[in-house]
């Protein structure tokens, strides 16, 4: 009755400003993107669905496996013990476990998830436990449970990797080729920094490169980094 209603004042107030509704293509009207000009659509209610639990979606559950294989009697004590570890990291939800069983032979599969009350308590939770000892058979393996998605898109089929061309980096033992098979020293004295090549068949070392008023560090760490004049020694 309501919508009757309007409408009839709609045409009503068409009629007074001379439009004919008749002749109006209402389909064809579309308002500019994101703008509604206070108009509220019919499906509004639609869009606003608590979806905090699908933004959430499972980052705050982690999957243990390697547990041990229990029967039905012993699995509220592994549930304990497992609480009792984790427990200690965050707050595992009231309805945050579960350990799936075998439904043939009533035992447990030995992994099981846990869902804490924020994401930054599962990551926690699983930096600290991965590779956890429990015992000497059983040792944690911990998984984000948003992981698998990533796991379960890794193609059956086997590729090779893509090779890349083999790019030569920087020679670090370039001192090795020196043709006479020499050492190079530094040596540091007032304001100048030397480098010198050392051959033990000479009694005097043999200058390579000389610097005035440059930093000793700067100096040594330009030469290193230079390739052409590699440090083997210091004196």
């Amino acid at each position: 009755m309501a919508d009757v209603m309007a409408y009839n004042d709609i045409e009503a107030t068409a009629a007074r400003i001379g439009i004919d509704l008749s002749q109006l293509d209402l389909d064809s009207i579309r308002l500019p993107p994101g703008e509604d000009f206070g108009i509220i659509s019919d499906d509004e209610d639609v869009y606003k669905v608590d979806n905090s639990e699908l933004d959430s979606g499972f980052g705050s559950i982690i999957v243990v496996d390697n547990l041990p294989v229990v029967p039905l009697e012993k699995f509220e004590k592994l549930e304990n013990v497992i609480r009792k570890i984790y427990s200690q990291i965050g707050v595992i939800k009231d309805d945050g476990f579960w350990m799936p069983l075998d439904p043939e032979t009533n035992k447990t599969l030995g992994y099981c998830f846990l869902e804490f009350n924020t994401p930054q308590e599962a990551e926690l939770a699983k930096e600290r436990t991965h590779g956890y000892k429990l015992d000497r058979s059983h040792i944690f393996v911990v998984n984000m449970f948003d992981d698998f998605d990533r796991f379960m898109k890794v193609p059956d089929q086997w590729a090779p990797p893509e090779s890349k061309p083999y790019t030569p980096g920087e020679n670090l033992q370039q001192w090795l080729t020196d043709e006479k098979a020499r050492d190079q020293m530094v040596i540091r004295y007032g304001a100048d920094t030397e480098v010198l090549w050392n051959d033990a068949r000479h009694l005097k070392p043999e200058p390579f490169y000389k610097r005035t008023g440059l930093t000793w560090p700067l100096f040594t760490d330009w030469v290193l980094q230079s390739g052409e004049a590699p440090l083997r020694s210091i004196v």
